[in-house]
């Protein structure tokens, strides 16, 4: 068993994550019993892999291309075999990082699909809807699911949102690639979600749509 794996109980669908990397990164092995996917996969593969306990990976999803959402993805896709998937936009920076300003060690790593704003990468039965939240950078993408394509259907509906939305607060915009404008009008789309939508960010506290209301999007939002 893997240390440091922690699940969360009450979602449409069965999350764990792992706490990996000097900058505490947030790895969620995300499965509905028919498919699982690993999102943002830090760093140590292996380590990923023990997570797993032997289950099939089938999909590795990264919402934005910054080496401590990506470090172990080459290694994740050569054991594994599972298909990459990313935004279109990001896949340059993904397969070819040298330039990315952020990244002390980048390590590139092919993109099998590219995908954009409204597509859906299904994993299993799970359909995720793919959105556009470009602001930390310019390809970054959520992923949202709701419970009628999960195995809990009691559960509550799943945003994951990469490093576009924290608890209580939202992703830098001073990088490469940064917009606060963008990152205003993508907190727009996300503010459209149910309240009591699950918001999986890719560091530190979970939350949901609802208790951002109150704090991101009124603080960050565009004014109406």
């Amino acid at each position: 068993m893997a240390t440091n794996l922690y699940e969360v109980s009450g979602l449409c669908v069965d999350v764990k994550y792992l706490i990996m990397g000097f900058l505490a990164n947030n790895v969620y092995i995300i499965s509905d019993g028919e498919g699982t996917m690993v999102v943002d996969p830090s760093c140590n593969a292996d380590k990923i892999l023990a997570a797993l306990e032997g289950t099939k990976l089938d999909a590795i999803v990264l919402t934005h291309g910054h080496s401590d959402h990506v470090g172990a993805a080459a290694a994740l896709r050569e054991a594994t075999g599972a298909p990459v998937i990313a935004s279109a936009i990001e896949a340059a920076a993904i397969e070819n990082p040298a330039a990315n300003v952020v990244d002390d060690d980048p390590v590139p790593c092919p993109v099998d699909r590219a995908v954009a704003h409204g597509d859906v990468v299904q994993v299993g039965n799970m359909k995720w809807k793919v959105i556009a939240t470009p602001g930390h950078t310019k390809g970054s993408i959520c992923l949202f699911n709701i419970p009628q394509f999960g195995n809990h259907p009691e559960g509550l509906p799943v945003l994951v949102s990469g490093d576009t939305l924290f608890a209580g607060t939202i992703g830098r915009t001073d990088f490469e690639g940064g917009s606060m404008d963008e990152m205003r009008a993508s907190l727009k789309k996300l503010a459209a979600l149910p309240d009591d939508t699950a918001v999986l960010p890719g560091h530190n506290s979970l939350t949901t749509i609802g208790a951002e209301r109150r704090r991101v999007f009124a603080l960050f939002g565009d004014p109406e």
